[in-house]
């Protein structure tokens, strides 16, 4: 590799190890000057702090990233010290940028307990970085090598070993907890949420919706900074991304699998590899055909298992929660024991139904009757259905949640009645209909969401809404198993 100074490849200084000399009882290479390094970054994790075991009531903060200099060899980074010193130089680069890392210091590393957590990579070593000696500079990949920028098209594992997502849905539960390669198109790239962990920490999460020619739609969930940044960078329907050691998971809230981006995956954007170019004929094929839905709204949510959901609040606990929250609550499931306070079902229907697209059951342009998001993707797209959406007032004890979402299904099931049978009732009935349900004890599921342009600044979806047992009801009021 072309470089200036006293730069080393990677290979070179991987095959003269083999020379130095170990000090007697340490796993460590001697903490020479080692040459410089040039690489360009392929992954790279968040800032995270320990508790400093020397200095009791102290931090230790560290961050690692990984860097490539050629197909074949590619190493981890690890630094440790301050947090000014972590921070400042996590600041300093991203993935995709090159770097030189001026005296780096060597050592073995343990490859079946660092290989857990951190990527694995071909080199027996890794390097550490030393506040105190270890400089490490941002360049232009243009300044140093071109060849470097090919780099961040190659997948570190064999380009072959990946499942399908089909492959992946398939097997369902029996692949939840495996680390595995996926290969797959960008349908969505939803926005970054952000939120506070119970011990006060921030955090944030982002999901993106993969496809490929055997399933339409698979969320990879993104939980660091590093990785959203990244995600944020892709074009849905032309981005095609390689994501080595992601970890699959079975969703027990939305019954589905999903894929989560974990500190050992690296993932590359745009391969270079046949099977990558098979995806990229798939996408322009489709794309030319009109068979994919617009990228610019995510698909509906899937359908939540209700079983899954097992916290109680009260309406008081969720405001609370909203409060502390600063307006960036994480999308949060439970159940209310309490009433539908409100329910307006016998006034305009206007306020009691609207139009959904047959295709992808979002509710559609009054004004013009057709659906925005699969206009461009179907010829059914004019067809539509009434489905319910009203709006209720939900009470507990504690207080009351307004304008609570009463949708579709669950609307249908709450009622007792499809939307055609609703239709044909009378207005004394549909009086009647409301009279049957407002003010009784129900155990209601939810979904809660932060919405800053809504009046109350939570949007509340109701999942499920059945009169209460007698018995747990009581129970929740006395205060059992409530979720604080």
């Amino acid at each position: 590799m072309a470089g200036s100074g006293f730069t080393c490849p990677l290979c070179l200084w991987e095959k003269s190890s083999s020379t130095w000399t170990k000090p007697s009882g340490s796993g460590d290479l001697p903490m020479l000057k080692m040459p410089n390094v040039i690489g360009v970054v392929i992954g790279k994790t968040d800032v995270r702090s320990f508790p400093d075991r020397k200095n009791i009531g102290t931090e230790r903060f560290t961050f690692s990233f990984t860097i490539r200099d050629s197909p074949a060899y590619f190493i981890n980074v690890q630094s440790w010290g301050r947090e000014e010193y972590i921070r400042s130089l996590s600041e300093s680069f991203r993935v995709g940028d090159c770097v030189t890392i001026e005296n780096p210091l060597i050592q073995s590393k343990e490859a079946e307990r660092e290989e857990k957590f951190n990527p694995v990579t071909p080199s027996g070593y890794k390097l550490l970085l030393s506040e105190n000696h270890s400089v490490v500079k941002t360049s232009s990949c243009y300044d140093t090598d071109t060849r470097l920028l090919a780099l961040l098209h190659l997948p570190v594992k064999d380009p072959q070993d990946y499942y399908s997502l089909g492959d992946i849905v398939a097997n369902g539960q029996s692949l939840h907890g495996r680390v595995l390669n996926v290969l797959a198109a960008v349908m969505a790239v939803g926005e970054p949420k952000y939120f506070m962990t119970s011990d006060k920490r921030k955090g944030q999460r982002c999901e993106v919706k993969l496809y490929d020619e055997t399933e339409r739609s698979f969320p990879i969930i993104c939980w660091d900074n590093e990785s959203i940044q990244l995600a944020q960078s892709w074009i849905p329907q032309e981005t095609v991304i390689f994501a080595s050691d992601v970890r699959i998971n079975f969703d027990k809230f939305r019954n589905c699998m999903t894929a989560t981006v974990i500190s050992k995956t690296i993932i590359t954007t745009n391969p270079e590899t046949a099977e990558a170019n098979v995806l990229f004929s798939f996408i322009k094929e489709s794309a030319q055909a009109g068979a994919l839905p617009s990228p610019v709204k995510e698909l509906p949510n899937e359908a939540i298992n209700l079983e899954a959901v097992v916290d109680v609040y009260t309406v008081e606990q969720l405001k609370e929660k909203a409060l502390q929250s600063d307006g960036k609550l994480e999308p949060l499931h439970g159940i209310i024991y309490g009433y539908i306070s409100t329910l307006d079902i016998d006034e305009n229907v206007s306020r009691v139904l609207r139009n959904r697209c047959s295709v992808c059951r979002f509710i559609v342009n009054e004004v013009s009757n057709t659906c925005t998001f699969c206009s461009d993707a179907s010829p059914e797209a004019t067809s539509t259905f009434a489905s319910f959406d009203i709006l209720v007032d939900v009470t507990d004890h504690t207080g009351t949640l307004h304008s609570c979402y009463l949708s579709d299904t669950v609307a249908e099931e709450t009622l007792g009645c499809t939307v055609h049978e609703f239709l044909m009732l009378e207005e004394y009935q549909k009086t009647a209909l409301k009279w049957q349900l407002l003010l009784e004890r129900s155990k209601i599921y939810f979904k809660v969401t932060s919405s800053p342009n809504w009046r109350t600044g939570l949007k509340v979806n109701l999942l499920s809404c059945k009169l209460a047992d007698p018995i747990e009801a009581s129970q929740s009021l006395l205060g059992r198993d409530w979720n604080y």
